[in-house]
């Protein structure tokens, strides 16, 4: 298995099936901070649902497709980011992330993001990456900035959450565009 150090006592590493239990413990901990922002089936309840989950993201993976890298502080997992959609075929993915409050502010999302972003631009030949979020997750939006990403376009009332229509950014960055 790899691991990849971020520093300051974070690394980025898989997060498999195997990691169920922490997996649903660290989703209690985080759902309500990342409900608004992340889609409702990433937020399984108990070790099952986040057994479900990680099988599924496990079964995408092994298709060549999306996945999960958690994000680990010490011995504690706080969080991840993610292909949410991997085709080398079409030579496009989309990047995706959650994190537990006790993480942020520490840039841990953007270094970890520029790992995936390496590995699909670099060792998988990738085109473009997108990041879509809510349009008023800044924070979000900050990451993808960092990136170096450029704001392509905002889908009105794309992401419903709560009873009400919420739009959508959609950001980009090609592999040919200068990084950060």
């Amino acid at each position: 298995m790899f691991a990849v150090d971020l520093g300051d006592g974070a690394r980025l590493r898989p997060l498999e099936v195997r990691h169920a239990e922490e997996f649903a413990a660290h989703l209690d901990r985080a759902r309500e901070h990342v409900r608004p922002w992340v889609g409702a089936s990433f937020l399984a309840e108990g070790v099952d649902g986040a057994r479900s989950t990680l099988s599924r993201y496990a079964a995408s993976q092994a298709e060549d497709g999306g996945r999960l890298i958690g994000l680990w502080l010490g011995d504690r997992l706080v969080g991840g980011v993610m292909f949410v959609t991997f085709s080398a075929a079409a030579g496009t993915c989309e990047l995706g992330c959650w994190l537990e409050p006790v993480a942020e502010g520490r840039g841990l999302v953007t270094r970890a993001s520029r790992v995936l972003l390496e590995h699909a631009f670099d060792e998988r030949g990738l085109h473009r990456a997108e990041w879509r979020c809510r349009a008023d997750n800044v924070r979000s939006a900050a990451v993808a900035r960092r990136l170096g990403m450029t704001l392509e376009g905002t889908l009105r009332e794309a992401w419903r959450y709560g009873g009400t229509w919420h739009d959508k950014q959609v950001w980009g960055v090609l592999a040919t565009d200068p990084r950060p």
